[in-house]
């Protein structure tokens, strides 16, 4: 086995942490990338409660790598309004204010960074938000000051997070998805320049928010060989042919046939996987590979357990040597 094969539990927030372990053993994981807030409260302090984590995942040979904190991490940069209140705790959304909501996700993305080292995990993965993901469509016309206080705003509010896990010996990874500052290999770039290269910050690598986008999802990976943190394993399936609904998505629901693109259980959709796994390699990627399991039309537990069999199958160590290293006699 080349490396650790996780399930992320956010997908799974209708079970308990218990539930789930004995689950993610039956399907085979390795272990699990924990999802806030279900399953984990960072506000806690006491050592205790972090020892029972600890001890529960060990009761059921459940490793431990990664936490993840994408719903906190929206709130950080974004444009806070009523959809916010669904995503958020309600010590987060507190009375709406949105200024007041940004600032407490913040704070709580600085308690994420405690709890990872109080667990002994040293990657925190989320998103960040965006105060211009609405300016997607350059309609009606705006200057490019625009956008680049955007991410001067992204700068601002993430660079003290940042400056605060590099003191803790934790890393954030930013998974690079639609409605983020970084959604693409360019933004992603401009992101990373815009905290200056922060040590502490580079990405969640998932291939399926690139590949329906029309974006190099394999050439990613050789772009930031010494920023990708952390990795998600997840399907999407983009269709040959013209559909009702496009790229944009139809203010349609996930799982529409009418959809042109929709994820899909891994080894079910476009993505090669084996082409990631190569370039892992290449970069020499040794971190866990994390089933973020998000098909729509198929039942969750058959998804999840093919999908750690499919990724088990498809990774391999890289080789310690040139296939004709041998071949000399000398």
């Amino acid at each position: 086995m080349a490396r650790l094969v996780t399930l992320y539990s956010l997908q799974w927030g209708d079970l308990s942490l218990e539930e789930i372990c004995i689950k993610a053993k039956e399907f085979g994981y390795d272990g699990l990338e924990l999802g806030l807030p279900d399953h984990l409260d960072v506000r806690q302090t006491d050592p205790a409660y972090y020892k029972g984590i600890k001890d529960l995942l060990e009761r059921y040979g459940m490793q431990l790598r990664t936490i993840s904190t994408h719903l906190i991490g929206q709130a950080v940069c974004d444009r806070i309004d009523e959809r916010h209140e669904g995503i958020l705790p309600t010590h987060i959304w507190g009375d709406g204010d949105p200024e007041g909501v940004r600032q407490r996700a913040a704070e709580e993305l600085i308690l994420t960074a405690k709890a990872a080292k109080a667990l002994g995990v040293k990657t925190v993965v989320g998103f960040t938000g965006s105060s211009i993901w609405h300016l997607l469509y350059a309609f009606p016309p705006f200057p490019e000051s625009t956008i680049e206080e955007g991410y001067k705003d992204f700068a601002r509010r993430f660079t003290p997070i940042l400056d605060e896990y590099e003191k803790l010996g934790v890393r954030f990874a930013l998974e690079v998805h639609p409605t983020e500052i970084a959604f693409d290999t360019i933004s992603a770039r401009r992101a990373l320049e815009a905290v200056d290269n922060h040590p502490a910050f580079g990405f969640n690598y998932d291939p399926s928010h690139l590949g329906y986008q029309g974006v190099d999802y394999v050439d990613f990976i050789y772009q930031f060989p010494d920023r990708i943190f952390h990795v998600h394993m997840k399907d999407v399936y983009w269709s040959d042919t013209p559909k009702q609904v496009g790229v944009f998505g139809g203010h349609v629901p996930f799982g529409d046939p009418r959809r042109f693109w929709n994820f899909r259980s891994v080894g079910r959709g476009k993505i090669n996987f084996e082409e990631i796994i190569r370039a892992l390699n290449t970069i020499g990627y040794e971190g866990p590979l994390s089933i973020e399991w998000e098909d729509s039309a198929m039942d969750r537990e058959q998804g999840a357990r093919e999908s750690c069999e499919f990724t088990k199958r498809i990774d391999f160590k890289t080789s310690a040597h040139a296939f004709d290293a041998f071949f000399a006699k000398s």
